[in-house]
């Protein structure tokens, strides 16, 4: 690990201008992620801002019906929150299906959004990796890419972006409230994760100076008819290989919303409107949640060792809609799938 200068930011004020003094300076609260980038020399920041004493850590109701989470409440204090299990259960199971325990209680809930790729190519600072190190070329697209991207990729990366609850999020149609020298603003959550592009070094749409003060969820919360599904290789502690949020709202025998994500399969949780829209009206069948699985997929570009990975999301997401239209949905401290 590289030598770093410390600094505490005393408000969300000061970590803004401290950012702001040191451009390449990193922010460190739960520093799950983080520290395990800088001891295998990913990142080696001359700085660490320490921002774990801000007063970000409240849960609490807005006056549009939703819930503003602040961004150090920690990923096992949200699962469990009373707000967020009686009317967002869906990002509660997102959240316990990821990590461990000992995690979550470390992780904050601004820091999920922030947690960069488990690319094993951009772990290994011995290999190229355009995510690392712009146009030193992508190791994955003719290596073992079997966990890899196959939707939203480009040539110059194919990495996918870890998070569970980020999946629901996105499902749940959050946004992020951050704050920086021009002052505080709100990203929808479909536009604060990058697809890779040619800067794939560019995980998000944060700007150099900010910082991630909350995260707002409206007042629909689907806590009726729901369910995270992950599919992985081993049971638990494990990235997905595809996980699937789905969502809907019921009218009688008819579904009147419908919100649909996948984690596991892009460089961020990837969401279509149209594939949700065509669920409109519909009666609950596999029939219409295969074509809803169809439009979500339809753009998808598996590579050498990932093409399992299509024929996977379409069966995990009919499952998981079928899940959340019985009001079923996947209990994630039972691993059988439902």
């Amino acid at each position: 690990m590289n030598n770093f200068e410390y600094a505490r930011a005393s408000d969300v004020a000061d970590a803004v201008r401290l950012k702001a003094g040191a451009p390449d300076a990193k922010f460190i609260a739960g520093g799950t992620n983080l520290i395990d980038l800088m001891k295998y020399r990913v990142e080696q920041p001359p700085r660490l801002i320490d921002i774990s004493r801000l007063p970000l850590t409240t849960v609490e109701e807005t006056r549009a019906g939703g819930v503003r989470i602040g961004a150090l409440v920690p990923n096992s204090t949200l699962a469990y929150h009373p707000l967020i299990e009686s009317r967002y259960p869906l990002l509660a199971s997102a959240i316990l299906a990821g990590a461990s325990a000992q995690l979550r209680n470390m992780a904050s809930t601004g820091g999920n959004l922030l947690q960069r790729t488990r690319c094993a190519y951009f772990y290994d600072v011995a290999t190229p990796c355009n995510k690392r190190k712009p146009g030193a070329g992508c190791s994955a697209t003719e290596g073992l890419n079997r966990n890899h991207a196959i939707l939203g990729s480009s040539a110059a990366c194919i990495a996918t972006h870890p998070s569970d609850m980020c999946v629901a999020l996105a499902a749940l149609d959050a946004t992020v409230h951050v704050a920086g020298t021009q002052g505080e603003r709100v990203i929808a959550f479909a536009d604060f994760h990058r697809l890779p592009g040619d800067r794939p070094d560019l995980d998000n749409t944060l700007q150099a100076d900010e910082i991630i003060t909350a995260i707002e969820l409206p007042a629909q919360g689907f806590a009726a008819n729901y369910s995270y599904l992950k599919i992985r290789d081993r049971l638990s502690y494990a990235f997905a290989l595809v996980s699937v949020a789905a969502a809907l709202a019921r009218d009688g025998d008819r579904i009147a919303e419908a919100r649909l994500a996948l984690g596991g399969v892009a460089h961020k949780p990837w969401r279509s409107e149209a594939a949700e829209s065509v669920l409109r009206g519909q009666t609950p069948s596999p029939e219409a949640f295969g074509r809803a699985a169809d439009i979500l997929l339809r753009d998808a570009k598996p590579y050498r060792h990932n093409a399992f990975k299509l024929p996977l999301a379409r069966r995990a997401i009919i499952r998981t809609l079928t899940q959340a239209a019985n009001g079923t949905p996947q209990i994630q401290s039972i691993k059988t799938i439902r």
